[in-house]
This record gives structure tokens, C-alpha cells and sequence, in this order.
């Protein structure tokens, strides 16, 4: 792989820290097409009262219309313990592709035995509409983009390389 042709490439990137969990969600655009890319989102979650809402979501999708964005991929870098995903949210409201590594099934095997899910919680990954290999390409708008798997965290963990930047 050579990795100039990502080099050449600079998306704008803007990061949204969620106070609550600690975490950063990104989106990532290519400013020649206007396409972008959401990583990591979180959807809240109010632990005591069970409660779940969509204000980090939003604020997301604020700034996607802010910026007259059009979402290409809503993309996971791994199964969060820290906080839910928005994706489902996210993909209902803005569209694109969801995304992970394909080995969110193992993830699934795992926290599927480990909380009783029985066999209606498919664990398969078909909640998702890409599943990622290790060194898989894509595009972003016009920059190129490849992901790489990183087992660590879990075994789902994906790095994703858009144009010169890197999410993990």
C-alpha cells in the first residue's frame, strides 16, 4: 500500500467531546464534495433514570446542516463500553452507511452469552451495513480512506485512515 496517495489528501475534521463519557465523536469531510463522515457518535444516556435521548446527536447533526454536509458513512471504530452509539439515530435522520470491523461478531457471541440475549439478538452483524477486513479501501467524497484492524480494546477494533488523518 502506498501511503502518499492519503498523504496528498487533508479532510476537515471537527471533534464533539461528550463530558459525560469522556469520549470524542469526529466528523470528517472532504472539503472539495461537501461528503462526510461521522465516527464514533454517542447517544445519551442517563444511567440512574434509564433514560436515553439524542442531545450529543443532535448537536452532530446541527453542524452537518450547519455545514451543508452530506453524511457517506456513519462509522464505528470499535463496540463502545464508555457510551451507546447514536448510529441507528444518526443513519435515520442524516442517511449513509454504517460501518465496523467484521469481527463485531465475535463481540456479539461474547456480550450475547455473557447477558443472556437467547437467540433473538442477532449476532451476525447484520445490524450494520458494512463490515470491514482488515486493509479494506474506501472513498470519502474524493479522498481515499483504508481501514486497518487493531484487536485490543476488542476484537472489532478498527483504525480508520482518511486522507492524512486517523482515527482510532
Amino acid at each position: 500500500m502506498k501511503y502518499e496517495q492519503y498523504m496528498e489528501h487533508t479532510p476537515d475534521v471537527q471533534g464533539f467531546f461528550d463530558t459525560r463519557t469522556n469520549t470524542i465523536s469526529y466528523v470528517v469531510a472532504d472539503p472539495a464534495t461537501n461528503k462526510c463522515a461521522i465516527i464514533d457518535s454517542v447517544m445519551d444516556f442517563d444511567q440512574p433514570s434509564g433514560t436515553l435521548y439524542f442531545d450529543s446527536a443532535q448537536t452532530i447533526i446541527d453542524y452537518v446542516h450547519e455545514k451543508g454536509y452530506e453524511v457517506e458513512w456513519i462509522l464505528e471504530t470499535h463496540v463502545h463500553a464508555d457510551h451507546l452509539s447514536a448510529a441507528p439515530y444518526l443513519k435515520e435522520k442524516l442517511g449513509g452507511t454504517m460501518a465496523i470491523g467484521k469481527y463485531i461478531t465475535d463481540v456479539q457471541e461474547i456480550f450475547g452469552k455473557a447477558f443472556n440475549e437467547g437467540t433473538e439478538f442477532a449476532r451476525d452483524g447484520s445490524q450494520f451495513d458494512r463490515l470491514w477486513s482488515d486493509g479494506d479501501e474506501f472513498t470519502l467524497g474524493s479522498i481515499p480512506a483504508f481501514v486497518m484492524h487493531t484487536p485490543g480494546h476488542t476484537p472489532a477494533d478498527m483504525v480508520y485512515v482518511i486522507g492524512d488523518a486517523v482515527f482510532a
